[in-house]
Formats: C-alpha cells, sequence, structure tokens
C-alpha cells in the first residue's frame, strides 16, 4: 500500500516512465520492458527492478513481487513482496510456488530471505502462478511473462551465460558482467530567502510570459497574479510558479526561471511541479488514471544556474493498488547539498 502525493500532469499509464532524461543519459537510455503480467525498469546506473503481478483477468486482491538487483559481477537479488486488502495489513504472509513454501513473512512490504532466493527464482520460472495466503485472505500471482522478464534483466545488466544468471545459465566468467555506471553528482545550490517585495514580481513577470503556452497546458481561466507564487533563488535570479489543473484528474504546476528586474526574460523549465525552498527542489507526481493505482514521479535540484533532473520513477502497471504499488527507478542522481551531503533515489 504505497502513498503517493503530489498529482500532476495527465499521462497514460502505459507511458508513464517515458520521460525525458538528461542529455548525458539519453544515448543509453534506460531498458523498460513489460511482458503479460511482469515488467522491467532499469536505471541509468544498471540496476534493474523487476515485478509481477495478479493475472489482469481474474479475480485476486492486488498482489505483487519485486526483485531488485544492482549492477556487477555477484551481486544478489533482493525479493519483496507486496498484497493490497481493505483490512489491516496483515502480520505476516505466506508464498507458495511450486514446490516452495516460505511462511512468516513479515512487514508491510517483507523481503523473501536470501537463502530462499535462488530456489524462488526456479520455481518463478517453472510455474504458472504463485499463491499468497494470510489466515483466510488468498491472492494469485501471475508468472506469465517472468521468465521474459528475467532474461531481458539479465541482458540489460550483461550476465546471460554467466553463472550469476537468472535464466540463462553458463560458465562465462563473472568478471565479463557489465559494471555498475555510477550516477552523476549533482552540486545543489540552496536558494536564499524571500525578500521583501518578491511578491510584487508576480505581476511583471505575468506579463513576460507567454500565457498562450499557460492555457494550453492548463485547465481553467488565466492566472492571476494573487494566484502565482514568487521564490527568491539567487541574488538576481527568481523562480515564477503558477498553479495548473492538467486533464481530468492531476493538478501541479508550471515554473519559469526569470531575472527580478527588467528585462525579467522569463524562460519556461521542464521542471513541473511543487517548489521546495529547503532544498532547491521541484517535484512532481502524475496520476496513471483516476482511481491513482499507478504513478510517475519526477524530481529536479537547481545547481545555481538551473534545475537538473535528479530523480524519475514509476510503477510498470496499473494493478489495483491505492497509490500505487512500486516506484521503481528510471533515473538517478547523486544529490550533494552545501551543508548536508546526501543521495537522492527515488
Amino acid at each position: 500500500m504505497r502513498h503517493h502525493h503530489a498529482p500532476h500532469a495527465l499521462v497514460p499509464c502505459v507511458c508513464l516512465l517515458a520521460l525525458a532524461l538528461p542529455a548525458q543519459a539519453a544515448d543509453k537510455e534506460p531498458v523498460r520492458f513489460t511482458h503479460k503480467d511482469w515488467g522491467l525498469q532499469c536505471d541509468n546506473t544498471r540496476a534493474c527492478s523487476a515485478v509481477g503481478y495478479q493475472p489482469e483477468a481474474g479475480d485476486s486482491g492486488p498482489v505483487s513481487i519485486r526483485l531488485t538487483r544492482e549492477a556487477g559481477p555477484g551481486t544478489p537479488v533482493l525479493v519483496d513482496l507486496q498484497v493490497s486488502t481493505e483490512d489491516a495489513t496483515p502480520a505476516s504472509l505466506n508464498l507458495k510456488v511450486g514446490k516452495l513454501s516460505l511462511s512468516g513473512l513479515k512487514g508491510d512490504i517483507p523481503r523473501v530471505p536470501a537463502g530462499q532466493v535462488a530456489a524462488l527464482l526456479q520455481e518463478l520460472q517453472k510455474n504458472d502462478e504463485a499463491t499468497v495466503t494470510a489466515g483466510k485472505e488468498q491472492w494469485v500471482l501471475s508468472l506469465a511473462g517472468a521468465s521474459a522478464v528475467l532474461l531481458k534483466m539479465d541482458e540489460a545488466q550483461g550476465r546471460v551465460g554467466t553463472p550469476g544468471a537468472l535464466v540463462r545459465r553458463g560458465s562465462k566468467s563473472e568478471s565479463s558482467v557489465l559494471a555498475a555506471v555510477p550516477a552523476p553528482v549533482v552540486n545543489a545550490v540552496r536558494p536564499l530567502p524571500e525578500r521583501k517585495g518578491d511578491d510584487a514580481l508576480a505581476k511583471p513577470l505575468l506579463a513576460a510570459i507567454d500565457l498562450k503556452e499557460v492555457d494550453d497546458r492548463c485547465n481553467g481561466d488565466p492566472p492571476k497574479p494573487a494566484e502565482v507564487q514568487v521564490h527568491r533563488l539567487t541574488e538576481r535570479k527568481v523562480l515564477l510558479s503558477i498553479p495548473c489543473a492538467m486533464g481530468a484528474y492531476n493538478f501541479g504546476g508550471l515554473n519559469w526561471l526569470a531575472n527580478d528586474r527588467p528585462p525579467y526574460q522569463p524562460q519556461q523549465l521542464d521542471a513541473e511541479g511543487e517548489f521546495d525552498a529547503a532544498d532547491g527542489s521541484i517535484r512532481s507526481s502524475m496520476k496513471g488514471r483516476g482511481i491513482g493505482d499507478c504513478w510517475s514521479m519526477q524530481e529536479w535540484h537547481f545547481d545555481g544556474k538551473g534545475f537538473v533532473l535528479t530523480g524519475q520513477s514509476g510503477d510498470s502497471m496499473c494493478r489495483g493498488f491505492a497509490g500505487g504499488a512500486w516506484q521503481l527507478p528510471s533515473y538517478t542522481a547523486k544529490v550533494v547539498l552545501p551543508t548536508n551531503p546526501a543521495s537522492k533515489k527515488p
């Protein structure tokens, strides 16, 4: 039961992760693949997440399994399980697939013990479905598409034919496995405090932007100065943010980088969403469809000159989980703030 907020622009759920990447990543766009009831998303570091769900046509409640693996030789596979229920989260789950039975898996998102992962991987590829139970409740996990998705995961990480491959194992040296790609480092800049008079910039900045672009993107009446926000970034740069209702069920914000005095020269940003002055970030969230069971997230940080994409993730499929099942990273960066270095991974 994931809970994601700050809804944003409307896109069909099948395209949730088809978002623009920075120029340095465009030549090697992360692998994304879906087949039947399974999906795969890798990111710019070659870390991959494979997920499976209940059959799309069936009466099982929402259930999902996630297999994550970092790139590089000898890395382990981490396996997590999740169900959605109208009652309280079960104290523990039991997983049965083929000859393997795992009981007492505890936690909101239980993790399969490391010692059982190898056996589980074998059974996932031999069977058509798995069952998850908690007391009298039962969920059916489809394995249709699992082998194809796990093979694609091996291919993306250069593991086919090696001992560590998930599907087609062989004797090829583990040293041949593709290494992890270092995440880009973004040196973020904290915005300056608001100044007296910044709010008064809303009217001239609104007059300087192309309101047709706002009208094309947003539902409703043209924005008024009282409805927009001006945020101080640097000695001479400010951010103009205009709230924007998009499509049938999403709400976000359009943003412009501008000078704080004439000529204002506002430049519309790709970064859409809510601004956080604490760390100079803009974060957006997009509903895949009205019931809110799949989302896509993006995050940008201000680097002193502009806003740089630092995180991107989303669900692979819309399968009934309130707030979405997983956030699978498609892009990640290491964000370094002046007084608080930190890694940001969605």
